[in-house]
This record gives structure tokens, sequence and C-alpha cells, in this order.
């Protein structure tokens, strides 16, 4: 027996809609990603992550007075209380950056001094703090567990620029600015990906929005959603340890039945759009670092993949290459992740908080028939 619900849906809730949002349209048939109706490539070839943050969370694009105050207002809230930074020196040695993000995060809320209001202004004060306070988190916790000193905030510096410099020590070129700049644009929304139905749910049981973001965090760490450009790095690393053919060792893991990361994806029935502009980037970057080694061996397997198993490379294929030319250790890929999607999180959360109704979806029971008899313990 199976108990009837308003709407079955498919496992994993495919193509179920859970709710009206005027944040982000995807058309997966089509390859269409837009941010407030503004399409992805106009986006990443036009804006920066600070004005596509303001487009999120206010709904239009700012004029230069409002983006210069907005700017302002991301840089300034560049701070962590001492305690959050004591948190990110005691952690054991073994702790990943993930785990210490989402622990951070958490911890973030109780030095916050909205932290009991959740009104529409306060969640976006918040969401300003959170903005800052994330991408620091990452970099400073990077430099602990490397024995660095740690880096002040540069309030001239742009969002990306200055997540740079206080990961790295140096300053950071214009090229490669630019190019973190415009994959924190690509990463920054995705409709209701599982961080942020996560977030959503979380915030529609009226929980404050670090709680929905310390969920959303818990999401993005589990390897179906965060992580695919990490094992996507992982096979190139190897691939050139070995002195492979890219191409051959793909056969063989194709013929060992191995799951290629960075490939497919459960909306984007054609190229994901952001797969577009990353495979770019990438191969300019490795031209202005001296070497291309990391595009040609993503392009040959790309290439091969798609016409050997039709299958188109999606955000995470080239974001590696990407991420690893700028000299960004592997495990600090999905934590940048998130150091992006706070801004679609939260523009969700303020959404879920201004027009709020509790999610409370029902489940197609197919468990034994009701009513299923109790049975003695003695009779057992």
């Amino acid at each position: 027996m199976s108990t009837s619900v308003a709407t079955k849906g498919s496992k994993g809730l495919e193509g179920i809609v859970a709710t009206t949002s005027a944040i982000c349209w995807i058309d997966g048939d089509a390859g269409v990603l837009s941010y407030r109706g503004i399409d992805i490539h106009e986006l990443a070839t036009h804006s920066t992550f600070e004005e596509t943050t303001y487009l999120l969370w206010f709904g239009k694009l700012p004029n230069a007075k409002e983006l210069a105050s907005f700017s302002k207002s991301l840089a300034d809230a560049r701070h962590l209380d001492p305690k959050v930074i004591d948190l990110l020196r005691s952690v054991p040695s073994y702790a990943t950056p993930m785990q210490v993000l989402r622990t951070a995060t958490s911890l973030l809320s109780i030095y916050d001094a909205d932290e009991a209001d959740s009104s529409h202004d306060a969640n976006v004060r918040k969401s300003f703090r959170l903005t800052a306070q994330i991408a620091m988190i990452v970099a400073v916790f990077d430099r602990i567990r490397k024995g660095k000193t740690i880096i002040e905030a540069d309030h001239s510096l742009s969002h990306a620029a200055n997540f740079l410099w206080m990961l790295n020590g140096e300053k950071p070129s214009e090229t490669a600015s630019n190019a973190l700049d415009i994959a924190l644009i690509l990463h920054a929304d995705h409709e209701l990906n599982a961080s942020t139905f996560a977030a959503r749910v979380i915030a529609a049981t009226l929980a404050d929005i670090h709680s929905a973001i310390t969920g959303a965090i818990g999401a993005l760490k589990g390897p179906l959603h965060g992580g695919a450009n990490e094992a996507t790095m992982r096979l190139l690393y190897a691939i050139d340890k070995e002195g492979a053919d890219p191409v051959e060792y793909v056969k063989k893991m194709f013929a060992e039945k191995k799951k290629i990361s960075g490939f497919g994806h459960r909306v984007y029935h054609t190229e994901d759009p952001r797969a577009t502009h990353l495979r770019r980037m990438s191969e300019e970057l490795g031209r202005a670092a001296g070497s291309t080694k990391w595009f040609d061996l993503s392009r040959k397997i790309e290439l091969f993949v798609k016409e050997e198993k039709k299958l188109n490379a999606n955000v995470d294929f080239y974001s590696a290459s990407t991420y690893t030319t700028l000299g960004i250790d592997i495990d600090l890929f999905t934590p940048i992740f998130a150091v992006s999607r706070i801004s679609g999180w939260a523009a969700h959360v303020i959404e879920q908080h201004d027009d709020n109704r509790l999610i409370r979806p029902r489940a197609d029971y197919v468990g034994p028939e009701y009513p299923a008899t109790y049975i003695p313990m003695d009779q057992r």
C-alpha cells in the first residue's frame, strides 16, 4: 500500500517545485542561468562580485553611488572577533577547512550585534558581515594551519582581491583578481540546489540567518554537492604524476566503471553556462602564468568524455584548473564555493524571511500496510 499525498514526487524531489522565488532562473534545456533575469554571460562579462551581490540582495543593478556605498559596507565588515580567531588557532591539525568553516560560521552569531533580530534590515546587515567574514575565515585558517602570519584585510581592495591578499600575503595581479571575481560571480547562486534549499528550510522555521548559513555549509560539505572540483584536480594530478596520456587514463577509468568528476548536471542538459567562462579563464590564467598544462590536460579529457559519453563539462571541471593556477590548495576549493555562494544563500534567507511559510513536505509512504498488527513479545 502507498499513501496518497497531494503531489507524488520523484526520488530526490527531482522536478518538484518547492517555492516561488525572484532570485534565480535556470533553463536546463537551453543552458540558461540568470540572476534576477540577467543572463550569467552578461554578468560574467560586465559585472563584479560586489555588483552581482547587490543585484541578488536588492533585486536591481545599483547606480554608481549605490555600488560605492555597498562596496564600502562590505569592506568595512572585514572583521573577525578575536574569539573566532582563537577558535581557528585551537582546532586540531587534522581539521579540514570545511569543518572549520562550518563551525566558525556558527560561532559568528554569538558575536553579531543583530543576532536576535531577523527583520529584513537586520538580515541585510548580517549578510554584509557573513559575506566578508566567511572569506576571512577561509584565508585566515589557511595561513594559521601553515604557520604563517595572519594578513590584515585591505579595505581598498575588492572582495576577490582582498581574499587573495589575505590568503597569499601578496597583492594579486589584475589578471588573478579578475579571474577570481568572475569565478565568484559564476558560483554566486544556482536556485534550489541542496545547500540553498537547506538554508531555506532552516530559515522557514524562523531560525536566524547564521543557523541557516551553517546548515547550508553542512550541505555543501557533502561530496555529492561540493567537492567535484577537488576530485577533478586529484585526477589531473594523478595523470600528471604518472606522465600518462589523459585520454588513455580516462578510457581505463571508464573500463573499470569509475566516475569522472566534473561532467553532467542534474539540471543542465546542454553545456553548463558557467563552464563556458571557466574554460576560458583556465586557459588565460595558464598563459599568464607561463604554463597551460592543467588546461591542456582538462581540454583533452573534456573532448574525449563529450565524444565518448555525450556528457558536458560542468562548473566544477574547469574551476579545478582555474583555482590551482591561482595557487589555491585543493581542500580550499569547496570553501571558496562558500565564499561565493554566501551571496546567494543570504538572498534566499532574506527572501524566505520576508514572506515566510514553514516548509513541511510530505512523504510517499511505502512501508507495511496499515493497520499492521502489534505482536506481543512472547509471540515474536
